[in-house]
């Protein structure tokens, strides 16, 4: 057997030579997955800007479904969503325009996790119980909205459910 070719965009692979190279590198598909590779990676302001230049689609708008999907060329993005790409405009800028407000939030959360750290440490050698309040207490985690983009994000990547881990169970072979 030949040489093989694999296309990461596409993710498949096919006999190495010149006339399949060049069928499938001008090929409709490939074209839409590397175009939906590189979408991932786009600019907020861009797709925002694009988002409100298309108009809504009517079919996904009143079915939530549309026969087109992601080559429809009206706008299939909800107003929370387009809320949501503004706010992570505006919190860019105030990063640009002031980027010491962030580093000092995250001096402060690592100086705040240390002290507890402390607390800890110093209660477990004295032997003195902690009291609730003196525990560390799980602050609550959030998917980055750049994350929600991707689609099928990995489970390593999702956040541990709010009751504190996940449910594990056991199959046995019998049933």
């Amino acid at each position: 057997m030949g040489k093989r070719y694999y296309c990461d965009y596409c993710d498949r692979s096919f006999q190495d030579n010149q006339h399949n190279r060049k069928k499938h590198l001008y090929g409709v598909q490939h074209h839409r997955a590397k175009k939906a590779w590189f979408d991932n990676f786009r600019d907020v302001a861009t797709v925002l800007n694009e988002l409100r230049r298309k108009e809504p689609c009517r079919k996904f708008l009143t079915t939530g479904q549309c026969v087109f999907g992601t080559n429809c060329r009206f706008s299939h993005m909800s107003e929370s969503y387009m809320q949501m790409l503004e706010q992570k405009i505006d919190d860019e800028k105030r990063r640009k325009e002031d980027p010491e407000q962030g580093r000092s939030s995250t001096k402060r959360s690592i100086d705040e996790w240390l002290s507890r750290r402390e607390k800890k440490r110093a209660a477990l050698t004295s032997g003195r119980v902690l009291k609730i309040e003196e525990e560390e207490c799980p602050e609550i985690i959030e998917i980055p909205p750049y994350l929600l983009s991707i689609p099928d994000l990995p489970p390593s990547l999702h956040p541990p459910p709010p009751n504190g881990g996940w449910k594990v169970t056991l199959q046995n072979e019998w049933g």
